[in-house]
């Protein structure tokens, strides 16, 4: 079966889940020839008994519209989690995870999926983006940002920490990335 990417993007208000909430996620399916397949997103309840972290409350403050988008037509986490799973699983090919940086994505959208859905289909592995691009420039971890990689890589789409845009810009992103290592 062909591999799918699931470009997927969290905001929460805090580091972790559990303590703090994801509020909102957004998940873009490309096949490795960046054609966008599909799309998935939900704004989140709060976790019962969760608070927001003080330091991500304040961040939010500087980000009003992405904190409004987030905050409209929110949905309860077993409900948007269990559509989530039935998504994946009605996509054409086996699912990777894909994220920038997929440690804190990942953590969030495994720990809400076990949770709320009862299962992954990304099983416990997550393709990290950063990860990859350090790799095809032979940098250091560290030195390897969003600004020090080729303009090449990027379309012209927006990251404004709104869920759903940020995977759709990070999956090209990615897409991008594959081809040319691929050598297309």
């Amino acid at each position: 079966m062909t591999e799918i990417y699931i470009s997927t993007d969290v905001e929460t208000d805090g580091p972790i889940p559990g303590p703090h909430s994801m509020l909102s996620f957004g998940c873009a399916a490309y096949t490795a020839d960046k054609t966008l397949v599909s799309t998935f997103s939900a704004n989140l309840h709060t976790l019962p008994g969760a608070a927001a972290d003080p330091k991500t409350a304040e961040w939010w403050t500087t980000q009003p519209k992405a904190w409004a988008a987030c905050r409209t037509d929110l949905q309860e986490p077993e409900t948007a989690m269990r559509h989530c799973v039935q998504w994946i699983k009605g996509l054409p090919g086996k699912p990777v995870f894909v994220a920038y940086p997929a440690g804190f994505d990942f953590l969030f959208m495994h720990w809400y999926l076990m949770r709320f859905a009862g299962e992954s289909p990304f099983s416990h592995s997550a393709l990290d983006i950063k990860s990859f691009a350090m790799a095809q420039l032979k940098t250091d971890y560290r030195a390897t940002t969003k600004r020090n990689m080729p303009a090449r890589w990027f379309d012209k789409l927006p990251h404004n920490h709104v869920a759903l845009d940020d995977a759709i810009e990070q999956g090209a992103l990615f897409c991008n990335m594959l081809a040319e290592n691929r050598g297309r």
